[in-house]
């Protein structure tokens, strides 16, 4: 065996081993489970801190206002019971049942009357300030600041602001839901046609039709689904909206609640809040069917 040979199986061991062992120096390559595990691990250190962020903000504005937490939900229990002997409705409540129901019949009309009118208008807006059929310039620009307004301003301040030219009256309420529900329809409306719209309208637009017959043959067709759960959506909103307004305008079946509520007659209006949820959830039941029957 030459002198060459024995070097030679020196120097493959050693390289041999320099690429079996890593460098005592570096640092290894975090493994695919250490991976996964630091990853579910920050992200409970983020949820854990956005708690604590809620609850010393919590802290911080019942501190600000006086509001004891644990005192309020120690009193829960009480309340309930106070409601449960109070609220339930006698069999003398019922000789009112009469009135109950003629007011809440005119609040749900009023309701209706609201959100469909504003639904007109709202399409109309909407047609108007579309990116896809719109005039463009100045009036899709004012039609979408008008919308975030009116949309923006809840329907109780427009109630208080109507209250000084209307006073208390049925049109106070009727405007009031349909100022609110007039921004609501129009932005959601605006997003209707901006999405279902475009390639029918440049179809049309390649064959030179006209831009009531683009709106008639293609936005119409292809968003009356939408407009029309829509408008279902916003009757729902608005019945429920408007007996609170009827509490500050003096009308309907949130008035005939206050009268009986401030009179102590708490019987009566416990009925009152019985007969308001029967027509919320039979309203939001025909809704979901007419919904079901159309998509």
């Amino acid at each position: 065996m030459s002198a060459a040979e024995p070097r030679f199986k020196a120097g493959e061991a050693l390289a041999c081993q320099g690429v079996g062992a890593a460098p005592s120096g570096g640092a290894s390559a975090p493994s695919a489970g250490e991976a996964e595990t630091n990853f579910f691990r920050r992200r409970s250190l983020s949820i854990v801190g956005v708690f604590l962020v809620f609850l010393a903000a919590n802290a911080v504005a019942g501190g600000y206002v006086g509001f004891d937490f644990g005192a309020a939900v120690a009193d829960i229990p009480a309340g309930i019971v106070w409601m449960a002997a109070n609220f339930v409705p006698s069999a003398e409540s019922f000789g009112k049942l009469g009135q109950i129901l003629s007011s809440l019949a005119s609040t749900v009309l009023v309701s209706i009357a609201a959100s469909c009118v504003a639904a007109v208008f709202a399409f109309v807006f909407a047609v108007l300030g579309s990116r896809s059929v719109g005039i463009g310039g100045p009036v899709s620009i004012a039609v979408r600041a008008v919308a975030s307004l009116f949309r923006n301003i809840p329907v109780v301040a427009w109630a208080f602001i109507l209250l000084f030219s209307f006073k208390q009256s049925e049109f106070t309420g009727f405007f009031a839901l349909f100022l609110t529900s007039l921004g609501y329809l129009t932005r959601c409306y605006l997003e209707s046609i901006d999405e279902v719209s475009g390639g029918s309208v440049e179809a049309l637009r390649a064959t030179g039709a006209s831009y009531f017959s683009i709106v008639a043959q293609a936005v119409v067709p292809m968003s009356i689904t939408s407009v029309i759960s829509w408008v279902l959506y916003m009757i729902e909103t608005n019945i429920r909206d408007a007996t609170l307004i009827g509490i500050l305008t003096g009308t309907g079946i949130g008035f005939v609640f206050d009268l009986y509520y401030k009179s102590f007659r708490y019987d009566i209006a416990g009925l009152v809040i019985a007969m308001i949820v029967i027509a919320v959830i039979a309203c939001e039941a025909i809704s979901n069917y007419v919904r079901r029957q159309i998509i």
